[in-house]
């Protein structure tokens, strides 16, 4: 089954377009049939009949994947379990992001460090080609450990960033203030693991250790519960239950979720481009005022 869904929509009609796409929502799940290695060589491996990702990084080269398919809103899951050890000069990506330079970007970095230092978790938005939109954060767990969720929700009104479900993130669309957000480019899923250690741990002071090399991240659980967009301009169904959980299409926090994002921001935050007035002595940027708690 499949819904027409014409490229290039007059924003009054995205909406009603999207009401058609969301029956074309995708559940995964196998890393064969979803997604493509796109570098890396033998660094990236498919295991145990799709259901297990690896990335590797030696001195050589990293690797990457992204996803076959292209998405317009929805919800995007991913278990990850971080490089373990002494992960300093290593970055971790899970992102979702269109091409071209005008292209918009959803993105969870994670940032290594020594052995016994916490991961940074460096998140940001780009629309339009333009980000500068950092948000980071310590975890309140060791993320090399064992596998946790990482979620992005995007819709048309907000992006919310989840860890373990927990939300972490909220940037709401202000386009009515002349903020762009990204409402009209498909996006793929991308993951990397990749040196760079010119900035990733202490701005660039520690260097990656060779001798630990070579570092692997884990993936697995993936699930897409989002519009599929295909070349064509089609949303399609690839799900045998094609009407599936949409709650993402308005998902917002409610009084539950705006207090465990405050308690995450409160005590985990530990960098917001908000209240960086030294980087914007003109003024902070216009979404950041309204609360981020919403």
């Amino acid at each position: 089954m499949s819904y027409s869904c014409p490229s290039k929509l007059p924003s009054l009609l995205l909406f009603a377009s999207l009401l058609a796409c969301l029956v074309g929502a995708s559940m995964g799940g196998d890393f064969l049939q979803d997604f493509d290695i796109t570098w890396g060589d033998q660094r990236a491996k498919i295991l145990n009949g799709g259901k297990l990702l690896t990335l590797s990084l030696d001195k050589d080269s990293g690797s990457g994947f992204r996803s076959k398919n292209e998405y317009l809103f929805g919800r995007i899951d991913m278990q990850i379990k971080l490089v373990s050890g002494n992960s300093a000069g290593t970055v971790t990506t899970f992102y979702l992001s269109s091409q071209g330079s005008t292209h918009d970007e959803i993105d969870f970095e994670f940032l290594g460090n020594v052995t016994g230092e916490p991961y940074i978790m460096h998140t940001n938005v780009f629309s339009q080609g333009k980000g500068n939109k950092e948000q980071q954060f310590h975890l309140w767990f060791d993320p090399t450990k064992a596998f946790h969720t990482y979620s992005i929700v995007w819709n048309q009104q907000r992006i919310i960033f989840l860890v373990d479900n927990i939300p972490i993130r909220v940037f709401h669309n202000s386009e009515s203030i002349g903020v762009p957000f990204p409402t009209k480019q498909p996006m793929r899923i991308y993951s990397s693991l990749w040196n760079a250690d010119d900035w990733a741990t202490q701005g660039g002071l520690v260097k990656t250790n060779w001798t630990q090399a070579p570092f692997t991240a884990s993936y697995r659980n993936f699930n897409a519960n989002a519009c599929v967009w295909s070349p064509g301009s089609s949303c399609s169904s690839t799900s045998p239950n094609s009407v599936q959980d949409s709650s993402w299409q308005a998902q917002a926090l409610d009084a539950s979720g705006r207090n465990r994002l405050r308690w995450v921001q409160q005590k985990y935050m530990i960098y917001n481009y908000c209240t960086d007035l030294k980087r914007f002595p003109q003024g902070i940027p216009a979404e950041c005022k309204r609360s981020r708690f919403l």
